[in-house]
């Protein structure tokens, strides 16, 4: 089993980069890990934003594998707790070995199209963060996770 993260946008801060680098690094000790970057498309507020997450909506399902469970972030999605995110985790792992596929869209969200696609439509928080730092919470929860299925300390129950 691997993980998939593609994610629509860079980390354009040094900070943001850093934490993404040293929970991806966290991560990879449990499963590979392969991140997609994808830009960002323009015409946001006063353009076509409708068309311009059809486009970015194209360019992610084009990278997602044809047979992965795949999550989509949206802010209208389950709000999950660690625990049964690692017990979502463990039972893909024990039933089906499908690989995971997550996804984070733009600062506009995700298309349509990309959450009928996807077989769990996850939000974080009820709260709204930037696209950059969902990226820098979904790795440190992977992380988690990973830990709980493990029984490790770093998740404390």
């Amino acid at each position: 089993m691997k993980f998939r993260l593609i994610c629509v946008g860079k980390l354009t801060e040094l900070w943001q980069r850093n934490a993404a680098d040293e929970y991806a690094g966290r991560v990879k000790r449990y499963f590979p890990l392969d991140i997609v970057e994808l830009k960002e498309e323009k015409g946001g507020r006063k353009g076509d934003t409708k068309g311009l997450l059809k486009r970015e909506g194209a360019r992610i399902l084009e990278k997602v594998p044809e047979r992965t469970f795949l999550i989509a972030l949206d802010e209208r999605g389950r709000n999950l707790e660690s625990e049964r995110l690692a017990d979502l985790l463990s039972a893909e792992m024990l039933h089906s070995g499908r690989d995971w596929c997550l996804v984070i869209g733009g600062p506009y969200g995700i298309d349509a199209e990309v959450r009928n696609r996807a077989d769990l439509i996850l939000s974080l928080s009820k709260m709204t963060f930037t696209h950059q730092m969902a990226r820098v919470f979904l790795l440190e929860q992977l992380y988690r996770s990973c830990t709980i299925i493990k029984n490790e300390p770093y998740h404390n129950r």
